[in-house]
């Protein structure tokens, strides 16, 4: 048996990237899935649920609940990101990434809550950022989010630890997701651009979907459960290393 048989998973933002990376890892562990984006895809490998965490999301969480028995682990993977910097950036820009990736975080959370209370091995994991704790550039917008993210989640540790509840994050790296690639696209020179993004993280590669998935699943197993409050960073030694090349 997996770590995660007979557990339930609702993940958004599933559809793509990190969070059909948790799907399967998840899946591939026991754990019933199912996956909220506004394009699921994939109904043979997990529960398809249509949703944009930009809306309200209790119909899709009891979507969720009636179909796989429950919910024990919510991943928060959905998010947008925005390149610039406060003098680029529109106040639709402004709000329409604060709304998706921190709002959209409070709106999952609040629609799976009433089934969370109910499970014995209950989590809540967020997607943050390296971005969250270093200044990056042309990230104004972006990095706010992220830090957002990143004190909502120890708020939100702190608020249903009395509920059994443990609430952690995840702080990626650069990662190579269809998001970069799409970046990497309208640029000048894109292998260059590639390059870059690669030599920011110590060990001189981009993060992969995969190992960012790995840590979530670990926060997110019933053998952390002493865990909560905590961000875990997947970064490739971004935040702690400063080397002399």
């Amino acid at each position: 048996m997996g770590e995660f048989e007979g557990l339930v998973a609702a993940i958004t933002g599933g559809g793509s990237g990190i969070g059909a990376a948790c799907a399967d890892l998840l899946a591939d562990g026991g754990a019933r899935v199912a996956v909220l984006d506004r394009e699921p895809g994939r109904p043979e490998r997990h529960l398809p649920v249509v949703a944009d965490v930009g809306m309200p999301l209790e119909e899709a969480m009891a979507t969720v609940a009636q179909a796989l028995g429950g919910i024990d682990i919510l991943v928060n993977s959905a998010g947008i990101s925005a390149v610039g910097t406060v003098e680029w950036a529109t106040d639709d820009e402004w709000l329409r990434c604060l709304d998706v990736n921190v709002v959209g975080i409070a709106r999952a959370s609040r629609a799976a809550l009433p089934y969370l209370r109910r499970s014995a091995n209950a989590v809540i994991v967020n997607l943050s950022s390296i971005a969250a704790t270093a200044g990056l550039v042309n990230r104004a917008v972006y990095s706010a989010t992220k830090g957002a993210v990143h004190a909502l989640t120890l708020a939100m540790a702190a608020d249903f630890v009395g509920d059994g509840i443990r609430v952690c994050c995840v702080a990626p790296g650069t990662v190579d997701t269809p998001w970069v690639a799409r970046l990497l696209a309208g640029a000048e020179d894109p292998a260059e651009e590639k390059r870059k993004l690669a030599a920011r993280q110590p060990t001189g590669r981009l993060v992969t979907a995969g190992q960012v998935a790995a840590a979530v699943a670990y926060l997110a197993s019933p053998r952390s459960a002493a865990t909560t409050g905590t961000s875990l960073a997947v970064d490739g030694g971004m935040s702690g290393l400063r080397l002399i090349r």
